[in-house]
């Protein structure tokens, strides 16, 4: 398989799948998301991983309630995670000089964690089920997406808070990679990322994307008290 495609079924995703909770950072299918890895033993995966078909899946931390740092060590270290993430695949690979990786990962497929396996070299992994999620290998499911509104939404949102972006890009790209790039770039909270990585189908996700930046176009929340700084 070429280093940069997609997989066009799940009979080749993987039956035990490395995972990195990241909070806010969102994979969808047919994505790329750039990282700079540097601890430890998310080095030790993407090492791992380099040499067995290239899989990770990106998943995020649930938020913990009434506490910003879980006082147990091993909540802090292995937090609970929500249960659907998507696998990517490194489709770029680059050493620094100072110890860390530079990876791109290509969105494959969403995946639903059905258990959490023992750590291995440091990072946690999980065995995958892919397979309510075949759609996601399907490039040719059209968006659904009233297209004028959401542009127009998302220059309002854009320019609310202050975000720059290629606007040349964003009205030449088709539906499906205009949801997905918006939605992953877009600085969403941790549960609206959740929402939008859970949508049932492109339609649902454009629909739910298209909402959340109309609210945001109104600008970013007041800070506690009532005033912004």
């Amino acid at each position: 398989m070429a280093h940069g495609a997609k997989y066009s079924d799940t009979g080749g995703l993987p039956d035990v799948l490395p995972i990195f909770p990241l909070p806010g950072a969102l994979l969808l299918p047919g994505g790329q998301l750039p990282l700079n890895i540097f601890e430890p033993r998310y080095l030790h995966m993407i090492i791992d991983a380099m040499g067995d078909g290239r899989l990770i899946g990106m998943i995020q931390p649930k938020p913990q309630p009434g506490e910003d740092a879980p006082r147990d060590p091993d909540l802090r270290e292995n937090p609970p995670v929500y249960p659907v993430g998507c696998c990517g695949r490194i489709v770029s690979f680059s050493e620094t000089g100072d110890g860390r990786l530079l990876i791109t990962l290509l969105g494959q497929s969403r995946f639903r964690v059905t258990d959490e396996l023992a750590v291995q070299n440091g990072y946690r992994r999980v065995r995958p089920d892919f397979t309510p999620f075949t759609d996601d290998l399907d490039d040719d499911i059209p968006a659904g997406l009233d297209r004028a509104r959401l542009l127009d939404a998302a220059a309002r949102y854009l320019d609310a808070n202050g975000l720059k972006t290629d606007w040349e890009a964003i009205e030449e790209a088709p539906d499906a990679l205009l949801v997905t790039s918006l939605a992953m770039v877009c600085p969403f909270d941790l549960r609206e990322k959740q929402a939008l990585l859970e949508s049932d189908t492109p339609a649902t996700r454009g629909a739910l994307l298209t909402e959340l930046l109309e609210m945001g176009a109104r600008g970013p929340a007041p800070a506690p008290g009532g005033t912004s700084h």
